[in-house]
């Protein structure tokens, strides 16, 4: 009976699967595909711009057609399609994907507060991608030097902010090159500052789009890019039949070679005007988050490159019959019935373009960062008002473009070694192979710096020194705090109650350590000689994979002995993953902290003896609420409320508290529980004592104490020190979100510790 519906699930998975891989290709030509899809507008303007423009002949336009279909088919297509992309970190791409599966399959993170456990991830290895316990000498190499993993991680920040400014250039040719057509019809008539008026206005209507999110903006904009890309491969098509057939035998190499003997230098400035023709590529890898590498494939090989490859033969067959229409040779090559259709077409194509790499700067899903997407917004207007050429332009883009490409190849080349342990010698021919092809490339854009290029350099520059003053600044405040922690010993010596008043309630301590008692704890109770009668120490951290899953996110355990009633928790999050407020985190810790003193006593019963060795940590399954010994009821559950202990809070302070959710929208949605220890259950007398005091404690409250930390460089510091610590890292510390904002602390619950960090 099986093997009878065996076949037909098989066949029913792979419709589903189909159907579902074609729904993601559709909705990926309006993200991923429109950048590369308008390319064709401008391509060849800013490639027969300079001096190339005294060798306009068909052996001229033949060669630099073959230079743009040999350099469509080994990059995006060869490069990207067939390798690239099968490089994701658990379905992201990008440059800080393939640079977060180097840190895990070897160890080049500089994030000092990772643990053992957090390898135990489901997510932290692939299942068939490579052995980590795998080793060679350049592994232990690059592992020893700490200089060299610093300049890896410099080059992943110098390739991610170039990043910033291809998307800065993008929806700025994009949109400019497109309303340039209407200087065609009108000869004259349209002044270029009206072309430059309505590029913003289409700018400006473009990122007042993002806040609709990634889904909603693929289906309206999916079917633009579907639409242009079949009418500019069945326009391409056309002029190879009207204007000249024989462009067919650029397709062979034979041209490039030709191409480069006549013109010399001059053939090789011109490589920054064609690797204009694999701008968005990038943007396949990027946003693969959002879809899947078989849609993108999908997408790219059914229709992006043949009807892209159609239209860059037909316009150069359209330019070998008229060598002066160079400066406009798209619409120019546009049956003439056809031109206003066309940029209307174009002009939303340009639009759709602008989206691909807007995308890449978004959490995954559908949030958007809006301070990001306003950024992006100032800058593109900035640089269609700065340069209001598309020439300009052109320089400045195609080198970010081509500087992200590069990197993406080295890192890809490292990632080829320690993550999927391949030969080095076939790292080193993919390295020869597209390393070569790109450096070329980029030697020509780098020329062109003084025309423009300086200012995605300019950017990332700024972008990077910003992330790598703050990379300094927080792990020099965290080496502080992990040599300046609280011994052990001392806690111990203070006995159960500390040496101080332990008073009713929960108090959640923040740090950044993973290990050992934080400094801010002696500090606080020096000042105020009391605390709350349960402690937990928590440390919200990354972790260099994309997500955490939920079930997998609590680790719990013990600071001291039992009757101390203090504990650890480490929330740990990918660099994908959203700290949402969550509603639940006091209610996720209660119960985790409820399970973890039942498996521990479980252990115990189990070995005969107790053991609360610091720094022994247990995965907490949220998800699963068995094995509490706790029974968790609504507030307004009135049995539950009558078996439950007496609150302790004031009434003055139930008053302010009830004030303060009236007044607050977000809070005074909280579900509120109540918890109770189960009676079916057999619990020890010991355990049952201590949820007894977790549960009393939840009941009087909760506060949140957190270091209010002025961070100060060293009376003998050296300058560039005293610099990024007292006035850089400063001062984004007061323009950045603060802790208690980024991590959804409730003000009336929040208790700051003032403390200064000589660093």
């Amino acid at each position: 009976m099986d093997e009878e519906i065996g076949p037909a699930a098989r066949q029913d998975q792979w419709k589903s699967y189909c159907k579902t891989v074609s729904l993601l290709a559709f909705q990926s030509f309006g993200v991923v595909y429109g950048d590369l899809s308008t390319s064709p507008l401008y391509v060849y303007k800013s490639s027969l711009s300079g001096r190339l423009n005294d060798y306009i002949d068909e052996t001229t336009i033949f060669g630099l057609f073959s230079l743009i279909f040999w350099t469509l088919t080994l990059l995006p297509l060869l490069k990207y399609i067939v390798i690239v992309l099968s490089a994701d970190d658990n379905g992201e791409g990008g440059t800080f994907a393939l640079y977060s599966l180097l840190c895990r399959h070897a160890k080049f993170s500089l994030l000092p507060n990772q643990q053992s456990a957090d390898e135990e991830l489901s997510t932290y290895y692939q299942p068939g991608v490579g052995d980590p316990a795998i080793s060679s000498p350049l592994k232990r190499f690059l592992e020893k030097h700490k200089k060299l993993r610093t300049c890896l991680l410099l080059i992943v920040l110098f390739g991610a902010c170039m990043v910033i400014g291809d998307g800065v250039f993008t929806p700025t040719i994009s949109v400019f090159s497109a309303i340039s057509g209407l200087k065609d019809p009108a000869p004259g008539k349209i002044p270029d500052g009206w072309v430059v008026l309505i590029s913003c206005a289409v700018l400006v209507g473009l990122f007042a789009l993002q806040h609709r999110g990634t889904h909603r903006v693929a289906f309206m904009f999916a079917p633009i890019v579907v639409v242009w890309i079949l009418t500019i491969g069945v326009i391409g098509l056309y002029n190879i039949i009207h204007w000249n057939p024989r462009i067919c035998l650029a397709l062979s190499p034979h041209y490039i070679v030709k191409f480069f003997k006549m013109t010399g230098k001059d053939g090789w400035l011109s490589l920054g005007g064609v690797l204009l023709a694999i701008t968005g590529t990038e943007a396949m890898f990027a946003d693969l988050g959002h879809f899947t590498a078989a849609s993108i494939r999908l997408a790219f090989v059914g229709a992006i490159y043949p009807c892209l490859v159609l239209q860059y033969m037909g316009q150069a067959a359209f330019l070998s019959r008229n060598m002066s229409a160079v400066e406009d040779s798209f619409y120019q090559s546009v049956p003439r019935p056809l031109f206003w259709p066309v940029f209307v077409i174009a002009t939303l194509a340009a639009v759709v373009a602008s989206q691909s790499i807007i995308s890449a700067t978004w959490i995954y899903g559908q949030i958007y960062i809006p301070e990001i997407n306003w950024i992006l917004m100032v800058l593109c207007l900035a640089v269609t008002l700065g340069f209001r050429d598309t020439n300009v332009m052109g320089n400045a883009y195609g080198l970010a473009c081509i500087t992200v490409i590069f990197v993406t190849t080295w890192l890809m080349a490292l990632v080829i070694i320690f993550v999927w342990n391949k030969h080095i010698l076939l790292a080193l021919l993919f390295l020869v192979v597209f390393g070569s092809m790109e450096g070329v490339y980029l030697s020509a854009a780098v020329i062109k710096v003084p025309q423009g290029g300086w200012v995605p350099i300019a950017f990332a520059l700024v972008f990077m020194l910003v992330m790598y003053v703050w990379h300094y600044g927080t792990r020099r405040k965290y080496l502080f705090d992990l040599q300046n922690k609280v011994p052990m010993r001392w806690i111990l010596t203070l006995g159960p109650s500390l040496g101080i008043m332990r008073v009713p309630g929960i108090g959640l301590i923040y740090t950044e350590l993973v290990t050992g008692v934080p400094s801010i704890f002696s500090h606080f109770v020096t000042n105020l000689p009391a605390f709350h009668q349960v402690l937990v120490f928590v440390c919200v951290k990354s972790i260099p994979v994309p997500f955490v899953p939920a079930d997998e996110r609590y680790l719990i355990g013990r600071i001291g002995p039992r009757e101390y009633r203090m504990y650890r928790c480490i929330v740990r999050y990918g660099y994908k993953d959203v700290q949402k407020d969550d509603d639940n985190f006091e209610n996720h810790l209660v119960m985790s902290i409820a399970k973890f003193i039942q498996m521990e006593a479980e252990e115990t019963a189990s070995s005969g003896s107790y053991e609360s060795s610091e720094g022994r940590m247990a995965v907490i399954h949220t998800e699963d609420t068995t094995g509490t010994g706790l029974v968790m009821r609504n507030s307004d559950d009135e049995a539950a409320c009558t078996s439950l202990t007496r609150s302790s809070r004031s009434e003055t302070l139930r008053s302010l508290q009830s004030i303060y959710e009236q007044e607050s929208g977000g809070v005074s949605r909280r579900r509120r529980v109540r918890f109770q220890i189960s009676e079916e259950d057999r619990i020890a007398p010991l355990v049952r004592d201590e949820l007894s005091d977790l549960l009393e404690a939840k009941e009087a409250g909760v506060a949140y104490i957190i270091g209010h930390s002025y961070v100060k460089a060293r009376k003998n510091s050296n300058f560039f020190k005293t610099f990024a610590i007292n006035y850089a890292y400063s001062f984004l510390r007061k323009n950045c979100r603060g802790p208690a904002v980024a991590l959804h602390i409730p003000h009336i619950s929040l208790i700051e510790v003032g403390m200064i960090y000589y660093v």
